[in-house]
């Protein structure tokens, strides 16, 4: 392990207006994204699709680093240089997703781990020849009746710093991501008392294994009303809440929180960031992990057509630099009507 470089990855990672673009969609849900615009998920649809983002005039000035799924980091561009290359190319850092998704946890019904500890290390390994510099792991943890159970909590934030710590052993950089979900009808004081404990035991486990959190950074959930919630918090309360929350829980030696969307709308994540840095200053950096809230517009200006690939540039870039204005606490509203 060498603490500099990670050091110095987790930090331009989180440089000053910059955030992470979340492109490391599964095969099964990027085939859900291509088949709302009626496109079919097949390899080449796949890479124009990314290299539309990847190609975008500017898009390093707003996107530190983009996160990758594993066909796309040994996949060539539409131009012909593999797609870690590209981006190196613009100054922006490729990065993988290394987990093997969410499975039922034995003896907790309605409860999952994630799973993909088994062969890590050879595939960190690999990963890094093939140009990541970072890594991310997703724990999924649901609010319910009697959930999240501590067993559930517990065995989540153990896998994550396992993660973790085999990800800092090969020099790339951890994302820490875990997501209490927005799904249920919980209000947001609930959300704010499971999102308290499931921090401090992360933050326990990745001590307890010796993770360097100067070479890391948080990929959580804000805390914020369940969808389901009769009353659902407005964006000041909900900015209050995640940050007194983030300051309970979070040490300040993590250079970094790059928050999740989790199924917001677009403009609503951008003013949740932009509400919370207003509220500085702060221990870390606040910035952004966006997947669909930062390729949405995109997707549906581009439809699958080749001849709208410059319309889905544009849809991208414009919420690149909402969000580049949010990460700095310098969005307005204004900013969407001028588009």
């Amino acid at each position: 392990m060498n603490p500099e470089v990670l050091k110095a990855t987790a930090q331009a990672m989180v440089a000053d207006g910059k955030g992470v673009l979340a492109a490391d969609e599964s095969t099964g849900t990027i085939k859900k994204r291509l088949d709302s615009i009626n496109t079919e998920s097949t390899e080449d649809n796949r890479r124009t699709y990314r290299d539309m983002l990847f190609t975008t005039p500017g898009m390093e000035d707003a996107i530190s680093s983009v996160i990758l799924f594993e066909e796309t980091l040994f996949q060539s561009s539409v131009g012909g240089k593999p797609f870690p290359e590209l981006l190196s190319g613009k100054g922006v850092i490729p990065g993988i997703k290394v987990d093997k998704g969410a499975k039922p946890l034995a003896g907790a019904p309605g409860e999952t781990v994630t799973e993909g500890l088994d062969g890590l290390r050879e595939r960190l390994a690999e990963y890094r020849k093939a140009g990541a510099r970072f890594a991310k792991w997703r724990a999924v943890i649901t609010i319910g009746d009697g959930i999240p159970s501590d067993y559930c909590i517990g065995a989540n934030a153990h896998a994550l710093a396992r993660y973790a710590a085999l990800c800092q052993e090969a020099d790339i950089v951890p994302i820490v991501e875990p997501e209490v979900l927005m799904d249920g009808d919980n209000t947001i004081e609930r959300c704010e008392e499971v999102t308290t404990n499931v921090l401090n035991q992360v933050f326990a486990r990745l001590s307890h294994q010796g993770v360097l959190l100067e070479g890391m950074l948080l990929k959580p959930n804000m805390v914020i009303s369940g969808k389901g919630c009769s009353v659902q918090a407005d964006i000041q309360t909900v900015a209050e809440a995640t940050v007194r929350t983030l300051k309970r829980c979070v040490p300040g030696a993590v250079p970094g929180i790059v928050f999740l969307s989790g199924g917001q709308s677009d403009d609503v994540a951008t003013a949740h960031l932009d509400a919370m840095n207003k509220l500085g200053p702060l221990p870390w950096k606040l910035s952004f992990s966006y997947g669909r809230a930062l390729q949405a517009a995109a997707l549906q200006a581009w439809g699958g057509v080749d001849a709208n690939l410059d319309a889905g540039r544009a849809a991208f870039a414009h919420r690149a630099k909402c969000n580049k204005a949010a990460a700095l606490g310098q969005y307005s509203a204004d900013m969407e009507q001028a588009a």
